[in-house]
């Protein structure tokens, strides 16, 4: 799997792309190490710059865009693992395939959007565009759905409702406990370096 490929494919054309992944094998470590840290790195990156560098406010300081940066690549990696557990765990309810490896390939190939789109954190106001760009993702889970999980027609609907609630009451207790991290060390960071 090509990383550039894959991800111009699952963005510019989803419905020949996720044939392609369902017939791929569904290796966890690679999906992780060859495609998800790449990725997520992107956001990651950019906001240690917007926020670090380019500015946000008065509180601009590299401590906290690095603080916010490694937040958002930790928050990122566990949101696909959890996602695709989620996604797994709830499987056998909507009459689909239990398979955690492909579980992985459904949640991390359908956040794409959002870390490409994650580049434009390096301009704090603009980061808000590569969160609508995120949404694009839900499209393309939609469309995952029954190439991927093999997942009926007549459940496709429910079973992303409930996986979508699901998933964001986790990631947002995730994104509130690291961002507590995040205030406490960004200002510890910020004290350390006098202000």
């Amino acid at each position: 799997m090509n990383l550039v490929e894959r991800a111009k494919n699952i963005i510019l054309t989803p419905k020949t792309e996720w044939p392609v992944i369902a017939g791929e094998a569904a290796e966890p470590v690679q999906i992780l190490i060859g495609y998800v840290l790449p990725l997520a790195l992107i956001p990651a990156i950019a906001t240690t710059i917007g926020m670090g560098l380019v500015g946000a406010g008065p509180m601009t300081s590299f401590g906290i865009g690095l603080a916010m940066g490694v937040a958002g690549l930790v928050t990122s990696i566990l949101g696909v693992l959890i996602g695709a557990f989620v996604v797994d765990v709830l499987a056998p309810t909507f009459g689909s395939e239990k398979n955690f490896g492909r579980s992985l390939q459904l949640v991390a190939y359908s956040w794409t959007p959002a870390w490409v789109a994650g580049i434009l954190q390096i301009v704090p106001v603009l980061g808000i565009l590569g969160t609508i760009a995120g949404l694009y993702g839900v499209y393309l889970l939609y469309l995952g759905l029954p190439e991927v999980k093999k997942t009926p027609k007549e459940k496709q609907v429910v079973y992303l409702i409930v996986v979508l609630i699901a998933i964001l009451v986790v990631y947002m207790i995730i994104a509130g406990i690291l961002g507590a991290i995040v205030a406490v060390l960004g200002l510890g960071m910020l004290g350390a370096m006098g202000g």
